[in-house]
């Protein structure tokens, strides 16, 4: 514990955590593309202070991605588009600042719970996230895209044609399983960029960002305006009691996070939609999800970076990586000769220790960096519209540009901001949307290889005990909603 206390490892962890804080609140440059960045630097470290760099910078953008969600509705990082709806709601009405302090108190809990669970369960979670076949894969992606219809804003219906929109975008390109092209017209035209797809940061950025500066452009407002409201102070106390007034909400979004973080490739993304679905299905204020209400913001903050934890299980027990993030880290491991693996507790269970309490330290360096950067954001905001939004633009051409340096991306990126802007103008959520392009590979994907490796057989995918689990889970979620009208009526 003291050796992680060692300049040499303090002073290069606080910088990184600080520049997770700037890319994880850049809309475009994500969590993994800080890791991947922050990696090759760390090589030249002690392991104790490379290690610490990558956990730090990991946890710091899932946060940051926050920010800009919340006050101008463009999610930092894909983790973060869950809080695009109640957080930005409750900016709109000048709680931004309360929402984001309320953001950062539930990401560190719900972090410190993911660590705590990486430390007591690591080895029995991990077990059961390998007991997942293709078709529990299959089933959590349908429950996934269920899920994020129903907890959407207005029409169920509108919300299940969104996931149906965001499945057939996700079908743009290649076969996922042969490698064919799907679409052999757009082969014949020469597109070779529209064979690979469309990439998820340039058409979140376009739905969110581009859509959010059309409506402003639409709305009759003075261009030397703030773009958001002016704040009253935020209140740590208030803070506090918020939380413990919904503590069962933390630990639950904490756990699920953690859950799901440790299901190799579901990620804090899936983590939040989850976690803040649960949370509307058994809250007494349901209707009131995506108006600006404070359990909105509470679930899905908690369970993404209680994810980053959960990653690490399967990452750390077996070296399987839970996520994108995870998969670069177990390279930057290597390099420094640490194997992870069964072998990894048994024989260097002082590395694992240092890990633990790297990640325990890391939860509560994130107060102060989280605190600096919400005050340096809010600032920027106090610049007139015009400005605010000219930026926005930049930075999201810059982000959609910088993921495969190519203008395709950034044409992309322009034509789903008016595909977003015109979908919520018919009241159509893009939440599923997102998740729908989100999931829509995993689905079909475990889908295909599933009935690969059983010969065509379908029965494994009703007979299975978690299959029935989930698929029991599915339709309760479909028939609740009538029983309870019933009961209501009643």
């Amino acid at each position: 514990m003291y050796e992680l206390l060692d300049p040499n490892v303090i002073g290069p962890w606080i910088i990184a955590m600080a520049f997770g804080i700037f890319i994880g609140a850049t809309p475009g440059l994500t969590a993994t593309m800080a890791v991947a960045l922050i990696v090759p630097i760390s090589f030249h470290l002690d392991p104790n202070a490379g290690l610490a760099m990558i956990i730090g910078v990991s946890f710091t953008a899932i946060f940051a991605g926050d920010i800009p969600a919340t006050y101008l509705r463009i999610p930092g990082t894909p983790a973060s588009a869950a809080a695009t709806l109640d957080g930005h709601e409750l900016a709109k009405k000048g709680k931004g600042q309360s929402a984001l302090l309320l953001d950062l108190f539930c990401s560190c809990i719900g972090g410190l719970v993911g660590v705590t669970l990486l430390i007591l369960i690591a080895s029995p979670l991990a077990k059961f996230a390998l007991k997942f076949s293709d078709f529990e894969y299959f089933w959590l992606g349908v429950l996934g895209l269920s899920m994020s219809a129903f907890v959407s804003k207005g029409s169920t219906i509108k919300g299940l044609i969104a996931a149906m929109l965001g499945i057939l975008i996700g079908t743009v390109g290649m076969d996922v399983v042969t490698g064919v092209p799907r679409y052999p017209l757009l082969e014949s035209i020469g597109s070779v960029e529209l064979m690979r797809g469309f990439d998820f940061i340039p058409v979140m950025i376009g739905l969110f960002g581009i859509a959010e500066v059309f409506r402003n452009v639409q709305q009759d407002t003075s261009w030397s305006d703030k773009c958001v409201p002016d704040e009253a102070g935020a209140s740590v106390s208030e803070t506090f009691l918020t939380i413990w007034k919904h503590k069962l909400l933390v630990l639950r979004s904490a756990v699920i996070g953690t859950f799901i973080g440790a299901l190799p490739g579901a990620g804090a993304d899936i983590a939040a939609w989850g976690s803040y679905g649960m949370a509307q299905k058994t809250s007494p204020n349901a209707k009131d999800f995506g108006s600006g209400i404070e359990e909105g913001v509470i679930a899905p903050t908690s369970a993404n970076n209680a994810a980053v934890a959960g990653a690490w299980i399967p990452a750390l027990v077996f070296g399987v990586p839970g996520d994108a993030v995870t998969a670069i880290v177990l390279g930057a491991m290597l390099m420094y000769n640490i194997t992870p693996g069964p072998q990894l507790f048994a024989e260097n269970s002082a590395q694992v220790q240092a890990i633990f309490s790297i990640a325990l330290i890391t939860q509560f360096l994130l107060l102060p960096a989280g605190f600096l950067g919400i005050k340096a954001f809010r600032l920027l905001l106090k610049l007139p519209r015009r400005l605010i939004l000219s930026a926005v633009v930049v930075f999201s051409v810059v982000g959609a540009y910088a993921i495969n340096n190519s203008m395709f991306d950034v044409y992309v990126m322009l034509a789903f901001g008016v595909v977003g802007f015109v979908l919520e103008s018919k009241k159509v959520p893009l939440a599923p949307l997102i998740l729908g392009l989100i999931l829509g590979e995993l689905v079909e994907r475990k889908l295909r290889t599933g009935l690969i490796s059983s010969g065509g057989d379908l029965t494994p995918m009703f007979t299975r005990p978690l299959c029935l689990f989930m698929i029991a889970i599915l339709i309760g979620m479909f028939v609740s909603g009538p029983i309870a009208k019933k009961l209501k009526r009643a």
